[in-house]
């Protein structure tokens, strides 16, 4: 059975995602990569953090998980298996020479699925730990996110102790949003937790994927990159992160190149390039209120206000909307930002700033044109074209080696995300899900973004 659900989806994927395969062939025909340097990235097995190094002379094609839930979701697993058909089967056509597959090489892409890509291309998921814990309502440990007043801290932040499960929670949301199973095996987590919240919900999410890596057939265990504010914390002022903090507050002109980016007016300047967070451990980017204020060309100071904001609500009950409580208002002054250590002045950088400091030289987005913002894809793809002219921030490629070429942007298309076979939702767990054949039969159509600006 397993087999046959995952030849299922191969087979599919191969007839409706067959320009895309070959587009990112093509992409490592040309990929010449020169002194990058390596890579690391980590996993977690029963409950246990292990690293993986791969050198710079891979091709890094990013998917996605998310830290503002502990279970896994049906958007979230169809993410990670179409990273995984991604890499497979474009790392067997460069190899083995492009042509039009048949019987023989859907065994063969079915064989290697089963284990861990040791091609050119390689999969990763980048956690972005800057998220509120609840921000799409569909949380189970919601209820003690509040009540320990760290729902408006960045997930980072966030500690385990105090959390726990909250019963009208699973009572509503039972064969919607989460399964006993899963309730339990949250809680078995929680005990066992180190106090961490990125480092349950990894040691969750993975837990899940042993199940669904043998259901599917598939190896489903990408490696994973924590950012921005793991990598924040790790660098020194010196670092590439701190570099592109740094230069993005250098003046009213480097401000405005980021603003042009985000296809944002200088007019009233309340977009705050990198979010600072209140001594009270509030970081939500949702919450803040900011505004930029000029002497001239000089940036003086930001000044940043916390309040309490909805957030999102969750597919199943447009009416039950996560929060964010927080109250707080101070200024930042420009120094603290235009020579910035995070160790000094902890903040959360916009995605498509702190996205160059990821390795990706592909990105798997998930059903940009339905579920996602493609304004993100932009500002995220001009960034990176105004940095390659030697503009907005400098020495990224001399110094730092960072990417600042833009990745091939490929796609869940929106057509065939997988739902719940029901109910409908993306934000489904995948254990509510009671036959997930019904999910392989949904197929798996990926797209080529190709005209971003």
């Amino acid at each position: 059975m397993t087999d046959d659900f995952c030849c299922l989806i191969t087979e599919d994927f191969l007839r409706n995602s067959w320009s895309t395969i070959k587009t990112l062939v093509e992409a490592l025909q040309k990929f010449q990569p020169q002194n990058r340097k390596p890579v690391s990235f980590f996993k977690f097995k029963n409950n246990q953090r292990t690293n993986q190094t791969f050198d710079g002379s891979h091709f890094f094609l990013r998917g996605s998980v998310e830290y503002t839930n502990p279970q896994l979701t049906v958007e979230e697993v169809q993410g990670i298996i179409g990273a995984r058909l991604l890499e497979v089967c474009a790392n067997y056509f460069f190899e083995k020479g492009f042509h039009q597959p048949e019987a023989g090489d859907v065994a063969q892409l079915c064989e290697l699925l089963k284990n861990p890509s040791d091609g050119r291309i390689v999969g990763f998921l980048l956690n972005t730990d800057d998220v509120e814990p609840d921000r799409y309502s569909m949380n189970p440990l919601k209820a003690s996110i509040v009540e320990s007043g760290q729902s408006a801290f960045p997930a980072a932040n966030v500690k385990t102790t105090g959390l726990f499960v909250d019963p009208k929670f699973a009572d509503k949301y039972e064969g919607t949003l989460i399964c006993k199973g899963e309730i339990e095996l949250i809680k078995n987590m929680l005990d066992a937790s180190s106090g961490s919240y990125l480092d349950f919900v990894d040691a969750v999410k993975y837990a899940q994927l042993t199940r669904y890596s043998e259901f599917f057939g598939m190896d489903l265990f990408l490696p994973s990159l924590r950012m921005p504010l793991t990598a924040l914390k790790s660098e020194s002022r010196d670092g590439l992160l701190h570099h592109i903090i740094s230069e993005t507050h250098r003046d009213f002109n480097s401000v405005k190149q980021a603003y042009d980016c985000m296809g944002r007016s200088m007019t009233k300047r309340t977009t705050l390039l990198t979010v600072p967070h209140s001594t009270k451990g509030y970081g939500s980017k949702r919450a803040a209120r900011g505004r930029l204020y000029f002497n001239e060309t000089k940036l003086d100071g930001v000044n940043v206000k916390y309040k309490d904001t909805l957030l999102y609500p969750n597919a199943m009950d447009e009416a039950d909307v996560s929060v964010a409580k927080c109250e707080d208002n101070f200024i930042v002054p420009a120094e603290k930002l235009s020579s910035y250590s995070f160790l000094e002045t902890p903040s959360s950088p916009q995605f498509f700033l702190y996205s160059m400091g990821s390795p990706e030289d592909a990105a798997l987005w998930h059903g940009v044109g339905a579920f996602g913002a493609p304004q993100l894809l932009q500002s995220y793809t001009r960034a990176r074209e105004v940095c390659r002219n030697g503009q907005l921030i400098r020495n990224l490629r001399e110094k730092y080696d960072a990417r600042v070429d833009p990745p091939l942007h490929l796609n869940l298309a929106p057509e065939g995300v997988w739902v719940h076979p029901f109910h409908r939702n993306i934000d489904a767990s995948i254990g509510c899900v009671e036959n997930l054949g019904d999910l392989a039969r949904m197929g798996m159509k990926i797209e080529h973004l190709a005209d971003i600006r």
